[in-house]
C-alpha cells in the first residue's frame, strides 16, 4: 500500500524541520519527504492546514492487561491510543499478575501484537509483586525487551532498595521510572493540600510529599549514576530540583501529564471524582511551573498516565473513588488547548515532548520522520474545536475530567507501519 500525505506542515524536531511538504509512504516505510511529490497509485490524504508529525508516543499508560480486562485490554486501549493520535504506547507493570518476569513479558508482547492497533512497549517491575522487598528479574526482562523499570503506583520506600535498583538497571542501560510520593505524608489524602482542600474539608496530599521523594532519588541517582526518571511531575519544587540536577549533569529526567498542564485544584470544588488523580492536580503556581519547565527543557516528555476505571468505580463519593481516568483520547487536545500558543509551547516543542523525546528516553527507533524509517505518522489539527463526549470514547474507561468541555486540537490521521489505523476520528481496526 502507498500513501501520499500532501501539503501539511511537517514538524520534525529531530531534523529541525518545520515546513510545508509532502510525505510518501510505501511498503510500511517512509519513501520520500519533499515538495510536489507524485505517486499515481497512492492513496492521497490532503493535510493542508494540518501538522504532520512523527507518530506520538505515550511512555506512561496503564492498559490493565493482564488481570483487569474489564477496565481495559490491549485492543480497546490501543484503539483509544489510535483515536488520540498515538502510534505507540508504553504500559506499566502494575497489573494482575505484576509484570515482574520474562516469560510474562514475552506472552504479553505476543498478545499485544495479535490484538493491538498500535505498537505496545512494556515496562518491567522494579520489585517482585511491587512489594519493594526483592528485585524483580531485571536482567531477564531487559533481554525480553522491556524498555524501562518501574513500580509505578507504588513508591519504593526503602532508599537502600532504590539504590540497588538504580545500580542494577544501569547494567542494562534502562531507566527506573519513579512514582515519587512519600506515602507517610500522602496516604490518607485525596487532593492537593492547600486553600481549596482546607475550604472543602478534604484531607490533602501535600506537594512536599513529592518533593521529599524526588530529593532522595536525585541524590541516589547522583550516587549510583543510574538513570532516574520522575513520573508525572506535579510540584514546582520538583521542577526546580530536576532543573538543578540537569545543570549538574546528573542522569535525571522527568515527565508531566496533559491534565496537570490543564487543570488546578479549583476544578475540585464540586467534588467531581473525574478530577481525582495521583499525584493530584495542584494550584495555579504549580501548573505554571510545569509549563515553564516544559518551555525551558527541564521536563522532557508529556504523557497521559491513561488509567481507566469502570464507570461505577469512579461514580461514588469523592473520597471513596480511585485515582485516575482515561487520558489517551484527550491528551493532545489538552496540550493544544492549555499549553500551546503565544507565551506557551511552540508546535515544535509540543511534537518534541510528545514524540521525539519520548522515543529517545525509551531508546526506540522512532520519533523522527526519515526516509527508510517505519512510517509511524500522526496528522493533527491545532485549530479544530470539538466537545469531548466520554460516551464516544474507544477506551472501556468512560471517565474523563474533559467530558463536556469544548477543546481545541484533534488527531486526524494515525498511521502505523504505513497502515492507516485512524482516519477523521474513526479507528479502522
Amino acid at each position: 500500500m502507498s500513501l501520499l500525505i500532501k501539503g501539511g506542515t511537517v514538524v520534525n524536531p529531530a531534523k529541525q524541520q518545520n515546513e510545508i511538504a509532502d510525505v510518501l509512504v510505501e511498503n510500511g516505510k517512509i519513501a520520500a519527504i519533499g515538495q510536489n511529490l507524485e505517486a499515481p497509485n497512492a492513496e492521497v490524504y490532503d493535510a493542508t492546514g494540518l501538522i504532520v508529525a512523527p507518530g506520538l508516543i505515550d511512555i506512561h499508560t496503564h492498559l490493565r492487561e493482564p488481570g483487569q480486562e474489564a477496565k481495559e485490554d490491549f485492543h480497546s486501549g490501543t484503539q483509544a491510543a489510535a483515536a488520540g493520535g498515538f502510534t505507540r504506547v508504553v504500559t506499566m507493570a502494575n497489573t494482575t499478575p505484576v509484570v515482574d518476569n520474562a516469560p510474562l513479558v514475552r506472552g504479553l508482547q505476543k498478545q499485544a501484537e495479535l490484538t493491538g492497533v498500535v505498537k505496545v512497549e512494556f515496562i518491567g517491575a522494579v520489585s517482585k509483586g511491587l512489594e519493594g522487598k526483592e528485585l524483580a528479574e531485571m536482567g531477564d526482562m531487559a533481554e525480553a525487551g522491556v524498555v524501562a523499570f518501574s513500580d509505578d503506583g507504588h513508591y519504593v520506600e526503602s532508599a537502600a532498595f532504590m539504590r540497588r535498583a538504580l545500580e542494577y538497571s544501569s547494567m542494562f542501560n534502562k531507566m527506573v521510572i519513579d512514582h515519587a510520593e512519600d506515602v507517610t505524608m500522602s496516604k490518607n489524602g485525596h487532593m492537593h493540600e492547600g486553600i481549596v482542600s482546607y475550604e472543602l474539608g478534604v484531607i490533602g496530599r501535600p506537594a512536599a510529599a513529592e518533593d521529599v521523594a524526588v530529593a532522595r532519588d536525585i541524590l541516589l541517582s547522583e550516587m549510583t549514576g543510574g538513570h532516574i526518571h520522575i513520573a508525572h511531575v506535579s510540584s514546582k519544587n520538583t521542577v526546580d530540583m530536576v532543573r538543578r540536577a540537569k545543570a549538574k549533569g546528573l542522569n535525571v529526567t522527568c515527565e508531566v501529564t496533559s491534565q496537570h498542564l490543564s487543570f488546578t485544584d479549583e476544578y475540585l470544588r464540586e467534588y467531581n471524582p473525574a478530577f481525582k488523580m495521583a499525584p493530584p492536580i495542584r494550584s495555579e503556581d504549580h501548573r505554571q511551573a510545569l509549563l515553564d519547565g516544559l518551555k525551558d527543557g527541564t521536563i522532557d516528555a508529556i504523557i497521559t498516565d491513561h488509567a481507566p476505571h469502570a464507570f461505577e468505580e469512579k461514580d461514588q463519593e469523592f473520597c471513596c473513588a480511585p485515582n485516575g481516568f482515561s487520558g489517551l483520547e484527550t491528551s493532545l487536545a489538552g496540550v493544544i488547548t492549555n499549553a500551546y500558543g503565544d507565551g506557551k509551547l511552540t508546535i515544535d516543542q509540543v511534537v518534541y515532548a510528545m514524540s521525539t523525546r519520548p522515543a529517545e528516553l525509551m531508546r526506540l527507533n522512532a520519533g523522527v520522520l526519515e526516509v527508510g524509517k517505519d512510517a509511524d505518522i500522526t496528522v493533527f489539527s491545532t485549530t479544530e474545536q470539538w466537545t469531548v463526549d466520554r460516551n464516544k470514547f474507544y477506551t472501556k474507561g468512560k471517565v474523563s475530567p474533559f467530558d463536556g468541555m469544548t477543546v481545541t486540537g484533534k488527531a486526524k490521521l494515525t498511521v502505523v507501519n504505513g497502515e492507516v489505523v485512524m482516519k477523521e476520528g474513526v479507528v479502522l481496526q
